[in-house]
């Protein structure tokens, strides 16, 4: 289980991370980039990992980490129910939105 509080001292413990509202959710971002939010109201999480990174986490449980049901979720966006996922499990998947948010992506110009 993550509570509140928890989840806000795993987040903005990486380096340069800030927590700035995002609609009625909070957002935590780096380099001006969102890669979780927290939402409340519903106890659960949105964090930004890839397609791969994601379908990984979820053969766990469909019922903590899953999609976004959207063109969101095929994208790698996903709810995480703060409730039942077990802290080294989000401490991980937290971790890895927040590298996806920091890793420069190469251009190569033919």
């Amino acid at each position: 289980m993550v509570d509140f509080d928890s989840f806000r001292k795993m987040a903005l413990s990486l380096p340069d991370v800030v927590e700035l509202p995002h609609f009625e959710k909070a957002s935590f971002r780096v380099k001006k980039k969102i890669f979780a939010t927290l939402d409340e109201k519903n106890n659960r999480a949105c964090l930004m990992l890839s397609p791969e990174e994601q379908s990984v986490f979820i053969v766990f449980n469909k019922d903590i980490i899953y999609p976004v049901p959207n063109k969101w979720g095929l994208k790698g966006a996903t709810y995480v129910e703060l409730k039942t996922v077990p802290r080294k499990m989000f401490r991980d998947a937290i971790a890895q939105a927040y590298h996806n948010a920091t890793a420069q992506k190469s251009r190569t110009n033919f």
